[in-house]
C-alpha cells in the first residue's frame, strides 16, 4: 500500500512562500512546523512497518498531527489575511 505524504508544502501549496518566511521569522511557527514534520516521519515509518507500533499508537500520532496541522493552518491563514 502506498503511503500518502503529508509535508506542509504538499498540504498547503498556496502558502509555500509564507511557510518559508514564517519558518525563519517566527519561533512558535518553526517549533510547530518541526514537530509536525517529525511526527509525519514517525507516522510514515509506522505505516510502512519500518517502526512497529500498535494501531492505537498510530491513531494517537495521527490525531496529534491533525491538531498541529490545524494550528499551523490557523497561523498561515491569519498571516495571509494581513498581507
Amino acid at each position: 500500500m502506498a503511503v500518502e505524504h503529508h509535508n506542509l508544502i504538499h498540504e498547503f501549496p498556496e502558502f509555500r512562500e509564507l511557510i518559508h518566511r514564517l519558518k525563519t521569522e517566527n519561533h512558535h511557527f518553526r517549533r510547530l512546523f518541526d514537530e509536525y514534520h517529525k511526527l509525519t516521519d514517525e507516522i510514515e515509518n509506522m505505516e510502512n512497518e519500518v517502526k512497529p507500533a500498535s494501531t492505537l499508537a498510530e491513531e494517537k500520532a495521527k490525531l496529534r498531527r491533525v491538531v498541529l496541522k490545524d494550528e499551523l493552518y490557523a497561523i498561515l491563514k491569519g498571516k495571509a489575511e494581513k498581507l
